[in-house]
């Protein structure tokens, strides 16, 4: 199976503090990749790297026939980037679709208007087509008949949906889910998980940092547990979280799956 993504030594800092260091993982296209670890473990840091939200300091990520070399693309002084990094970035943005943890929806604007964003405004897309194709994605997601809602009208759990509708709007090629259950309340996390395993089975390539074991053991192609900015075990399902190696992953799922 080929590599739709390659990550090759990735790394992030924030000042003096290292964030990500030296990591490297593939994922398969049609595939699912889970990420777990500890809070302040890099994840997020590392998902948004995929796709250009942050700007490592070494290391490439390939999506598709998008590449970038961030050794190539230092910011000068003034925090801005070359014309010519600007759009290599751009381009390894384009390959993917964000749902974030914390929804980030347009406050004042429906649900059917804050999926049609993207590909409009960004895309280019015919305000027609995407509002036609938006309202097959609400649909796709259960939310038929709230696309004329605002977001304060929605329940969490519904929010979340829009915004997997959002991220699935632009046809990327790639899907990053950043703990996207993480604010919910317990009776409507289910709901979305369900999404995610419809995306799952339909093939979406998509790469999820969640602390959602259950979903991780059921849906996973492989899972990645990452501390301190590093990958310290990778593998399947049954590898990683039914038989880690490492006395760090050992300590972590059992914090998780034996809560005192």
């Amino acid at each position: 199976m080929t590599n739709l993504v390659q990550v090759d030594h990735l790394k992030k800092a924030f000042g003096d503090k290292v964030v990500i260091e030296d990591v490297s993982f593939g994922v398969p296209e049609g595939s699912v990749t889970v990420i777990l670890g500890p809070s302040g473990s890099g994840k997020t840091t590392l998902l948004r790297s995929l796709n250009g939200l942050e700007l490592p300091e070494a290391g490439r990520v390939r999506i598709g026939d998008a590449e970038v070399d961030f050794a190539d693309v230092t910011p000068d002084k003034r925090g801005r980037l070359s014309a010519k990094a600007r759009e290599s970035v751009r381009a390894l943005t384009a390959q993917s679709g964000f749902v974030f943890q914390g929804h980030h929806l347009f406050p004042h604007r429906t649900a059917l208007e804050n999926v049609t964003e993207g590909p409009v405004v960004v895309q280019g897309v015919p305000a027609p087509q995407a509002q036609e194709e938006a309202n097959a994605l609400l649909a796709k997601v259960g939310l038929a008949e709230h696309v004329n809602k605002y977001p304060h009208q929605l329940s969490g759990g519904q929010q979340q949906r829009v915004g997997i509708a959002r991220a699935l709007a632009i046809k990327p090629r790639l899907v990053l889910f950043d703990e996207p259950t993480s604010a919910l309340d317990p009776e409507l996390v289910g709901e979305v998980l369900e999404v995610m395993r419809d995306l799952a089975r339909e093939g979406w390539t998509m790469v999820v940092v969640t602390h959602e074991i259950k979903f991780a053991r059921q849906v996973a192609d492989q899972v990645l547990f990452i501390d301190r900015g590093r990958v310290i075990e990778q593998g399947s399902p049954a590898e990683v979280i039914s038989n880690p190696q490492q006395q760090r992953t050992r300590g972590f799922l059992k914090r998780i799956l034996e809560p005192i």
